[in-house]
């Protein structure tokens, strides 16, 4: 009927006086409480995120440290495994 919206329409935002598109969008009437509300609330979301961010931080920066010393590791062993082939060699006459 009149004043309906198509199909596409409906799809491509809310009704009037339909719930927001997504849960940051705000509705005209929305009082200054809820506002701040939402904006504790993101904020909150924003230091979880920070917190979050600096452990992964710390781990990539162990596990740098721990493949640095597995690295070094090999080194040392295929220095070990080299030296070895290269006396039994000697030894055999080869």
């Amino acid at each position: 009927g009149p004043g309906r919206l198509s199909g596409a329409a409906r799809e491509d935002g809310p009704l009037e006086g339909g719930p927001p598109d997504h849960s940051y969008s705000l509705s005209s009437g929305t009082t200054s409480e809820e506002l701040l509300r939402k904006l504790n609330e993101q904020r909150d979301i924003i230091a979880l995120l920070e917190v979050k961010m600096k452990e992964m931080k710390g781990s990539i920066r162990r596990l740098r440290l721990s493949e640095a010393q597995l690295r070094e590791e090999i080194r040392v062993k295929d220095r070990l495994l080299h030296a070895a082939g290269a006396g039994n060699r000697k030894r055999h006459g080869l």
